[in-house]
């Protein structure tokens, strides 16, 4: 019987974890893939590749792979357009999720911390080509990767500004933020911004901007 010869075929491997066409899975660790801006993807398919993220299933998946061919898998799914199933609602206290609003949105001055916003778009959905949307995605996924950055278990491209805000947080700043990003709803368009109305308010890798500061 004849295959079909397709990059939706091929990807069929990435699906069994990521949900069918890329959508996130329900067990709350494997993230959505599918409208990610392509740049975003191929940079984490690239760091997977080349241990600054570490997932073994990821690295032997990916590890003959040509930038090239990473590039492809990329577009491919951030070529795709289908819908975010509603958020589940927080089931914590409103004292806490206005922790992770006042972060989210504001950020904390006085710890450096700048708010998501100003990086992941005001909608939260992103901005091509290298920044990712944070609606949609599981609270223990937030978390764990929130975690791992400041650890240091996962890394980025230098200036590494994800492992510099999430060490400056705290574990309650970690469980209020990502308690109310996993419950917001999506906006009617949930596509990635085209630019962002300023500046990155600090440098960081892999973004194709070095940001207003280091």
């Amino acid at each position: 019987m004849a295959v079909e010869d397709s990059m939706a075929q091929r990807v069929l491997a990435c699906t069994g974890c990521h949900g069918p066409e890329g959508r996130a899975a329900r067990d709350g660790y494997y993230p959505r893939i599918a409208g990610k801006p392509a740049g975003y993807l191929y940079n984490q398919l690239a760091n997977f590749r080349d241990g600054r993220r570490h997932y073994l299933p990821m690295t032997r998946l990916i590890d003959p792979l040509s930038d090239a061919y990473l590039r492809e898998i990329a577009q491919h799914f951030a070529s795709l357009d289908l819908p975010y199933p509603p958020p589940r609602p927080a089931q914590v206290s409103a004292e806490v999720l206005a922790r992770g609003e006042a972060l989210a949105l504001r950020g904390d001055p006085a710890r450096q911390i700048p708010a998501c916003a100003q990086c992941h778009g005001a909608s939260f959905t992103g901005v091509t080509p290298h920044l990712p949307g944070l609606l949609g995605i599981p609270r223990d996924y937030i978390a764990g990767q929130l975690g791992a950055w400041k650890s240091g278990s996962r890394r980025a491209m230098a200036p590494d500004c994800m492992a510099q805000i999430a060490k400056a947080l705290t574990a309650d700043d970690v469980s209020a933020v990502s308690h109310w990003l996993a419950a917001q709803p999506l906006p009617a368009s949930a596509k990635p911004a085209a630019a962002l109305p300023a500046p990155l308010p600090m440098g960081c890798g892999g973004t194709g901007g070095e940001g207003a500061a280091r």
